[in-house]
């Protein structure tokens, strides 16, 4: 390769997403391993979901609301940039527009790979998805099972 030629290609973009909602362990090794995808120099962008699109999906609201959510997330080691997500969840839109070369989906997102996968049917350029694994002890894997402990540790 030529001196020089390596600048000239376009640095690698890692996509994931998630609420994040009571950051956690699991979160910060799944974003890891996110950027880790991408190899050196890769650039991770984060799609944080916004408060409405939580309450439809979930049937709750989040504890956190999203612009401290987002800024939490943002200010990660592993993350280069954190954005709001759209009112209603678009893959379709949020890939067209960000443009990734390695989409992450954590080990729970099942309808986020499912729209992922729909998205890029219509996609004119191969991008990779990887699936991130489950870290840490399990009945502290997700915000939810964190606040049910919460509960139970006050009762």
């Amino acid at each position: 390769m030529e001196k020089g030629q390596s600048m000239l290609r376009r640095q690698r973009i890692v996509l994931t997403t998630g609420a994040f909602d009571l950051l956690h362990f699991g979160h910060l090794k799944a974003l890891e391993d996110a950027k880790k995808a991408g190899g050196r120099n890769s650039k991770l962008i984060v799609i944080v979901a916004r408060d409405m699109t939580i309450q439809r999906r979930k049937g709750k609201k989040p504890i956190l609301p999203e612009g401290q959510r987002r800024a939490l997330v943002e200010a990660l080691k592993p993350v280069d940039r954190a954005l709001l997500g759209y009112e209603e969840m678009d893959m379709d839109r949020v890939i067209r527009k960000l443009r990734p070369d390695i989409i992450a989906v954590g080990y729970d997102q099942h309808d986020i790979l499912d729209a992922v996968q729909d998205a890029l049917k219509k996609y004119p350029r191969d991008v990779k998805v990887v699936q991130t694994k489950r870290y840490g002890p399990e009945e502290l894997s997700s915000s939810s099972k964190i606040k049910r402990k919460i509960v139970e540790e006050l009762k």
